[in-house]
């Protein structure tokens, strides 16, 4: 297809029709944390994946504007805590940055709760829903600018959950929430 015909396409495309499609591929709901220093945050997220085999690694995407990603790109570290599929009401409590307050830190500055949910430190200093179904710790291997998102890729380094397998977890389709398109 020529670039004349695929950009008339794109300017016709029916907006509702595209986002309904985009809202319609199956997708996750996970809690990413983030770290740079004493500054941290706890982010709902819909898109976390395994994009390697060998090493180990795991992309997240994040709005290039949000708190989460200045903290990954300078922190050089994120978590990604799944959830179990009752818990729908966490992922509302981090669609928007975790304010001061709603942070409580212990003596030796680790966060022991955010937003009213408790907190574990991860290897990397990142935070960790401790309600987690289970959680991956990655250090940030590359990073890709993409319009709107940035796509972090971290390797794991440490990881939780139960050992005899992680329970069914959140999906976008569990809650009223939508995202795309």
């Amino acid at each position: 297809m020529s670039q004349d015909r695929a950009d008339e396409t794109a300017e016709g495309l029916d907006d509702r029709l595209r986002r309904r499609v985009l809202w319609a591929m199956p997708t996750g709901l996970y809690v990413v944390g983030s770290r740079s220093g004493p500054r941290l945050n706890l982010m709902t997220a819909s898109l976390c994946v395994q994009v390697a085999v060998q090493p180990k690694l795991v992309g997240v995407s994040v709005d290039a504007a949000a708190v989460t990603a200045g903290l990954i790109a300078a922190g050089r570290c994120f978590s990604v805590s799944l959830l179990h599929r009752d818990d729908r009401a966490v992922v509302r409590r981090f669609v928007k940055p975790v304010p001061d307050d709603e942070v409580v830190l212990d003596d030796e500055v680790e966060a022991v709760s955010m937003a009213g949910e408790d907190v574990l430190t991860a290897a990397t200093g990142a935070p960790v829903l401790a309600r987690a179904a289970a959680w991956l710790d990655c250090v940030l291997r590359h990073q890709v600018a993409l319009g709107s998102h940035t796509l972090y890729v971290g390797e794991v380094v440490a990881v939780g959950g139960p050992p005899e397998g992680v329970p069914p977890v959140l999906r976008m389709e569990d809650t009223r929430m939508s995202y795309g398109g």
